[in-house]
């Protein structure tokens, strides 16, 4: 005899599957249940208050300018440190675009008395990780491993901070190393296209050159312009050490002024200059001549805001809405979705230090380059026109932005880091706590009116990478078309 299974056939369980999905849609229609997709849901409601528990948190400075942040979480048996210099790339003279990079990678390779395999050796003994990093308005010292180990911990890290070897042999190393990097990078088209963008808004200031600097200024840089650096940046007064997880601050405290006590002081380097306020003044096109690509890399840019800008949260609902939240955003619906002409688009406003640049970038085949182009400059102009951001789309930026906020700050360390970077940028030190509640205050009419302020696409440099010669006639009515070869 047939099993029931083999005799009921696949046509009858393809029918039974269909009855059971109606009848399960049915019955939760029927118990409440909505059956409506996920995104067609509005936001739950924005929960509004402290993100820092101040009865955990100690703040010191120490007579020689240190500023010191300690942040308690007895939860693991983990501690994580880190020393920031408020200064990166950024102060950097463009002549030495890149040092704070090698000057970073250098710091890794050797300290104190150990050197680069001894230093190595020492953070693994301890189940540790050490890094070194720069970026464009900070550089970091980061530790991390169990809260056992503190005080070894402790001592690696004011080793390197302080006495970090910079050796003539390592350097030349870490400068071929650096070299071949910048070299290969030239190799990825999105790398590329940045690049020649960067250099197309900011020609005489240092953004307008990568953070890791280019060949001929790499090529320059040694042992003796990465101690000249670390002399000038890391100064106690230019610096912020923090300390979060299984700590007792009393206690480390107490070890941090043992080690960083006498830390001579001096003067704290320069912040990096403007940049212009306007940029570009009128519409560029530029066409980076690669023939031999199928697809263009299109950058849409112009001037933006930095970080310490009173229309940051304003300005970042309004492109969360615009092209910051992935495949809900306008930019995204559009060229995706209803277009087909890319497989993703974004948009942001880079705030550092000084004011960054707003960027919209995508790509697409060659031959819908400027449909895509114009595409991109409509959705730009509505909304800062016909077309501005809505309640709705606000509300759900909002609950965007507060979710990301939230989930930046899952763990001590994460908290503790977006406090060290209050400091860096000398912001109000209650920023995380009241950052929902800002974001909750904001209205359409004020991201209509930063929308106005900030978004210019009748003058933005418009940046390509691909085949010259079949890209320039479908632009040349767009403006005047310069035609550069990329570096």
């Amino acid at each position: 005899m047939r099993s029931d299974r083999k005799s009921f056939g696949l046509g009858g369980w393809v029918l039974m599957s269909v009855f059971l999905l109606l009848m399960v849609s049915s019955g939760c229609t029927q118990l409440g249940f909505s059956n409506k997709r996920p995104w067609d849901t509005a936001p739950p409601t924005l929960k509004v208050g402290p993100v820092v528990d101040q009865a955990k948190l100690t703040r010191s400075t120490l007579p020689n300018g240190l500023r010191v942040l300690i942040l308690e979480d007895h939860r693991l048996p983990r501690v994580g440190l880190r020393a920031v210099v408020a200064r990166g790339a950024g102060a950097e003279e463009r002549a030495q675009a890149g040092q704070a990079t090698f000057l970073a990678e250098l710091m890794n390779r050797g300290a104190g008395k150990r050197n680069a395999l001894a230093l190595a050796q020492a953070v693994d003994e301890l189940g540790g990780s050490l890094s070194v990093g720069a970026s464009w308005d900070s550089m970091a010292v980061s530790l991390a491993g169990l809260s056992r180990d503190q005080e070894a911990l402790l001592d690696i890290l004011a080793d390197v901070t302080l006495a970090p070897q910079l050796k003539p042999e390592e350097a030349q190393k870490a400068r071929s190393e650096l070299l071949a990097s910048l070299t290969a990078a030239k190799d990825d088209p999105g790398t590329l296209v940045r690049w020649q963008a960067m250099a197309v808004l900011y020609p005489d200031h240092r953004y307008g050159l990568p953070v890791k600097g280019i060949s001929e200024t790499v090529a320059k840089l040694d042992s003796k312009s990465a101690r000249d650096m670390h002399t000038r940046y890391f100064v106690p007064g230019n610096v912020i050490l923090g300390v979060s997880g299984d700590v007792d601050p009393a206690e480390v405290l107490k070890q941090i002024k043992a080690r960083f006590g006498d830390w001579k002081e001096g003067p704290v380097p320069a912040e990096a200059p403007a940049t212009p306020a306007v940029a570009p003044v009128d519409r560029k096109i530029v066409i980076a001549d690669r023939p031999e690509l199928v697809q263009t890399r299109i950058m849409i840019l112009q001037e933006g805001i930095d970080r310490t800008d009173p229309r940051r949260i304003a300005a970042g609902l309004l492109n969360d809405t615009l092209g910051g939240s992935g495949f809900s955003s306008r930019l995204m619906r559009k060229l995706r979705s209803e277009e087909g002409l890319t497989y993703g688009v974004s948009s942001g406003f880079a705030m550092r230090r000084r004011a960054g640049p707003f960027v919209v970038s995508t790509f697409t085949r060659v031959d819908q380059t400027r449909h895509a182009v114009d595409l991109l400059l409509a959705q730009i102009e509505a909304i800062r026109s016909k077309k501005p951001q809505t309640p709705d789309e606000l509300i759900k930026a909002k609950s965007y932005s507060v979710g990301q906020f939230g989930l930046g700050l899952e763990t001590s360390s994460a908290v503790l880091g977006s406090l060290v970077d209050l400091e860096v940028y000398g912001l109000p030190t209650d920023l995380l706590d009241t950052y929902r509640a800002r974001v909750n205050e904001v209205t359409v009419s004020k991201t209509d009116q930063v929308a106005q302020e900030l978004l210019h696409p009748d003058r933005a440099a418009i940046v390509l990478l691909g085949p010259a010669d079949t890209l320039r006639s479908q632009f040349e009515s767009l403006g005047n078309v310069e035609v550069v070869q990329p570096d």
